[in-house]
């Protein structure tokens, strides 16, 4: 069975993106002892665009979903909620210090059906 992949695309205004890698950075730790979880990389646009992307490879869809419905990522949000909610602006990784963290939110998932690694 292919592994999947899921891009959670994070629109960030201009100047939140430092907001957005410091909650991340604080909620490390949550998602590494999850069954079937296999990578997360947090990318920081470089190239004009305003979004983010959030990748995770999962061993299959199921493992996701568990997660999604985990405490554990309850509990990563109640976290990201409670830190915006010191600063006083809204909640989640949408808003935090400054004004919002991310404006918008899209969840693309994929299978992988090829994959190359470097040569050792």
């Amino acid at each position: 069975m292919p592994s999947v992949v899921k891009f959670n695309v994070l629109t960030v205004p201009e100047g939140a993106g430092a907001t957005l890698e410091e909650r991340f950075a604080k909620r490390a730790g949550l998602v590494e002892n999850q069954p079937g979880f296999e990578e997360f990389q947090l990318l920081r646009p470089v190239e004009g665009t305003d979004r983010y992307l959030v990748y995770t490879r999962w061993r299959s869809e199921e493992d996701f979903q568990n997660w999604v419905n985990s405490t554990a990522f309850r509990a990563g949000h109640a976290q990201a909620a409670e830190d915006a909610g010191r600063s006083g602006h809204g909640h989640g990784h949408g808003h935090g210090q400054g004004g919002p963290a991310a404006t918008g939110s899209e969840l693309w998932g994929f299978e992988v059906v090829q994959q190359v690694k470097a040569a050792e």
